[in-house]
């Protein structure tokens, strides 16, 4: 079967992480380690302006000698990410997000944000679609009792 972004990843229930433009790297970085995700949604006035990410934190910041206590989200932030849409399958994201070389990936959901899916997010759905294919294939070439030692 292959599985939808919603509802098979993602139902919308997890609260997002979302940020302000003017929010410093230090506090979008304390609110990463608090919600123990890796990316936080940029929105001004309900409207998704960027996302930011774990990478942008190390890369343009702390490698480049930055104070995160003064360089702000909107610095470093990725503008206008790319976004998926709640009716696409796990495997389209993934082929999004490898071509796009990013690990999260926002959903909106008629015009409004919905949910976040993550890379590994998107691997289980797809590994769980296949082992479900494997079994159905067994089934239908040995029969329902095949492997289970009736």
């Amino acid at each position: 079967m292959q599985r939808r972004i919603v509802p098979h990843v993602v139902d919308g229930s997890r609260p997002l992480t979302t940020v302000a433009p003017e929010t410093t790297v230090v506090e979008v970085a304390r609110r990463l380690r608090a919600h123990h995700v890796a990316a936080a949604l940029v929105v001004a006035d309900e409207r998704l302006l960027g996302i930011v990410t774990e990478r942008d934190i190390t890369y343009r910041v702390v490698a480049e000698g930055l104070d995160p206590a003064r360089v702000t989200v909107r610095e470093i932030m990725t503008p206008n990410p790319v976004t998926a849409h709640p009716g696409m399958t796990a495997v389209e994201a993934l082929e999004l997000m490898r071509r796009g070389h990013f690990r999260h990936l926002p959903v909106v959901r008629d015009g409004q944000l919905f949910a976040m899916v993550s890379i590994r997010d998107l691997y289980e759905a797809v590994r769980s679609s296949l082992e479900e294919e494997l079994q159905e294939a067994e089934h239908f070439i040995h029969g329902e009792a095949y492997g289970t030692g009736v």
